[in-house]
């Protein structure tokens, strides 16, 4: 059962890249599409990490992953590179999962 569920979700990437493929060079080339696109990736990256930080299962998390991201945040505020951020990121998560 769980094949069928990896065979549907591979053929539903396919379909969905092939269909991004086949629109009309127009419908690229329209500006609110330029606008859109670049935000796209980041909109699904946001969701990510908002949900593997947040949720387990049903249940609202709090917890290090929480107090990591709101560190990496700060650091995004402050201008760190994107290495640092990681970096400051994890170590907080480690430390916090010593204590």
């Amino acid at each position: 059962m769980m094949w069928a569920g990896v065979l549907v979700a591979c053929a539903s990437c396919y379909v969905l890249k092939l269909a991004g493929l086949s629109l009309p060079a127009a419908v690229l080339q329209d500006a609110r599409v330029q606008r859109t696109v670049p935000l796209v990736p980041v909109a699904l990256l946001a969701a990510l990490v908002a949900t593997q930080t947040f949720s387990t299962g049903h249940h609202l998390v709090v917890d290090v992953r929480t107090t990591a991201l709101i560190v990496a945040v700060g650091m995004v505020l402050l201008r760190a590179p994107f290495l640092l951020v990681v970096a400051s990121a994890a170590a907080t998560a480690a430390l916090l999962r010593l204590i």
